[in-house]
């Protein structure tokens, strides 16, 4: 299956992604109805007590005004300012409502968002550049919080202040209303017609940021590499690449985005242009009043400053569809990893069995080509070959960190694909060579995954690690299970990881243990002592060791050498050294 993120909808379905993506997008605040209510009840009470306005003070300029009736005025004046002050409270309460929404959509989005990605398998992130994702948990949904706090309830205010002022235009005057709102039909068809752009600019810009996080990330991680090498050049330069293609992109979306201010705002100028050449005519003929035309004035602005506005929200609007696209995308992704139902069971004396198995990574060359082996329980295995050779992807359909693409694997009988992932990983045991260890104590990492242990007390926990004869490998911390480790940084050292990783592996009591060059930061002394323990594992444990220096195979009961897609029986170590050193099968 491919994982790929960086995929985009052909224009033919733009117009459909874009429905869709809308729907998607306001489903995600269907649990918010009563909120959603009570903000829409503010925005409506908000936009008629703006619509008041000029009809109110329409009515005093040609009622008390033009007749010196000043306390008229006065009284006019009292209400309009009660009526602000009640609009004030009103749009205050409409954006203490929509910001909450909007923070209770962000983090049910980057909850659904991180959530997904623990569901998806290796074969995705193998695919995908970590810095990106870590954009798209982060900045894409930050945008759709933007749209959700602000934008949203700003839209639709703008679209019912924008429709009672059309309407009340079109009531005082219906010629004049018409020929006002005219240039509006105008913005209508190019917002149209440039939508879809808008939206493509800033969608290229989304990705351009993934795409730098992702180079920083990447250069960051292996920056001793780097300075190792001299090479800041080469930082230097992939960066300003990325940079500079950010920096084009942004300067696009920025164009797209403010595209359409100047044009919103030419059609208020010439709104306004009509409504006084028409209305002074008017009022030359007897046909209108001054405080007709200052109310017609006020309502062309009631009308054009929120189309003003709406351009700017739709640019914003474009920028959380952008957004939103690349979250439903990922979210989309299903993992391939499934759980089968109602397997059959054979009767076997083996643990693990491969059967005309043959796998390759997507979009690439075929790994291995239609292997069967078995491997017993108890027994010690290893597997060797040339680098590249197959013995890591072997050791992955195994664990079942991917499925074989034809063929199937067993384990005790049963299709592995039927146990859980909680069932298999009980089973199944995998000590990498570079084992990823979290920022926390020794504890923390011996546990992580491992329930039986989980309420231990140190003391419990220190004799659990004796009966497993761990007891020696702890010791090799100063502070024992309270010693701290941090991810990055030089702490502990890389051997060190690896003998938490190794107590970690081993205390789960495994029937089937995978050591991926699991001694290949250690030194002799206490790669003797991990033998040792290895040694003491329960009768059960089958162990499948990978290795490139022979002296962790000597004791292996067999020895399998994998290279060009097939796995074959080495025999005897010599004939294993044989076999690597020319590359070949020995018949």
């Amino acid at each position: 299956m491919n994982y790929d993120l960086n995929q985009f909808v052909g224009q033919k379905e733009e117009k459909n992604a874009t429905y869709k993506a809308l729907r998607k997008l306001l489903a995600l605040i269907d649990d918010e109805q009563r909120t959603l209510i009570l903000a829409f009840g503010a925005i409506l009470i908000n936009s008629s007590l703006i619509l008041l306005g000029p009809v109110i003070i329409g009515r005093t300029i040609d009622q008390y005004v033009v007749t010196k009736q000043y306390a008229g005025v006065l009284t006019n004046a009292a209400i309009l300012l009660g009526i602000y002050i009640v609009a004030f409270g009103t749009g205050y309460m409409q954006t203490r409502l929509m910001g909450g929404v909007g923070q209770r959509t962000l983090f049910k989005l980057r909850n659904a968002v991180f959530t997904k990605l623990q569901e998806l398998p290796v074969a995705f992130f193998n695919q995908n550049k970590a810095g990106d994702l870590i954009s798209r948990v982060n900045n894409d949904t930050d945008k759709l919080n933007l749209f959700f706090s602000q934008a949203l309830m700003q839209f639709v205010s703008s679209i019912f202040l924008m429709t009672g002022a059309g309407l009340f235009l079109l009531f005082i005057n219906l010629p004049l209303g018409a020929a006002a709102l005219s240039p509006a039909l105008l913005l209508w068809v190019f917002t149209k017609a440039t939508s879809a752009w808008v939206k493509r600019k800033n969608a290229l810009n989304l990705k351009s940021v993934g795409d730098m996080s992702a180079e920083i990330q990447e250069s960051l991680n292996n920056f001793k590499v780097i300075i190792a090498f001299n090479r800041r050049d080469y930082f230097r330069k992939r960066f300003d690449e990325a940079n500079q293609t950010n920096y084009k992109t942004a300067v696009g979306a920025g164009l797209a985005n403010n595209v359409y201010m100047p044009i919103y705002g030419i059609s208020a100028n010439l709104g306004q242009l009509v409504v006084l050449t028409f209305g002074i005519y008017l009022i030359a003929t007897g046909y209108f009043t001054i405080g007709l035309l200052i109310s017609f004035l006020g309502y062309i602005t009631n009308f054009y400053n929120p189309l003003r506005q709406l351009a700017t929200l739709w640019a914003s609007f474009q920028v959380a569809l952008a957004g939103w696209d690349r979250i439903a995308h990922l979210l989309s992704l299903q993992t391939n990893l499934t759980t089968i139902e109602n397997p059959l069971t054979v009767p076997t004396s083996s643990l693990l069995s491969f059967q005309g198995v043959s796998f390759s990574y997507p979009n690439g060359q075929e790994v291995l080509h239609n292997i069967s082996f078995d491997l017993e329980r108890g027994k010690t295995y290893a597997l060797v070959g040339p680098t590249g050779g197959g013995k890591t992807t072997t050791a992955s359909l195994i664990a079942r960190l991917y499925d074989p693409t034809t063929g199937t694997v067993l384990l005790d009988g049963k299709d592995i694909r039927a146990y859980s992932a909680k069932e298999r990983t009980q089973k199944i045991g995998f000590i990498l060579q570079e084992p990823f260890l979290f920022t926390g104590t020794v504890r923390d990492n011996i546990l992580y995954g491992n329930e039986q242990y989980q309420q231990y007390s140190n003391t419990q926990l220190t004799e659990a690690i004796h009966n497993a004869n761990l007891e020696e490998l702890l010791e090799r911390f100063e502070e024992g299970l309270e010693t701290k480790v941090q991810t990055s940084g030089d702490a502990i050292s890389l051997g060190q990881k690896q003998l938490i990783a190794f107590m970690r592996a081993v205390l789960r009591n495994p029937d089937l243990l995978i050591l991926d060059e699991a001694t290949a930061n250690i030194d002799t002394i206490t790669e003797k002592l991990l033998d040792e323990i290895l040694q003491k594992l329960p009768e059960k444990t089958t162990r499948i060791i990978i290795a490139h220096r022979l002296n962790t195979i000597e004791s292996a009961d067999e020895i399998f050498f994998i290279n060009a897609g097939q796995v074959t029986k080495a025999g005897s170590l010599n004939d294993a050294v044989d076999m690597l050193l020319h590359g070949k099968r020995v018949s």
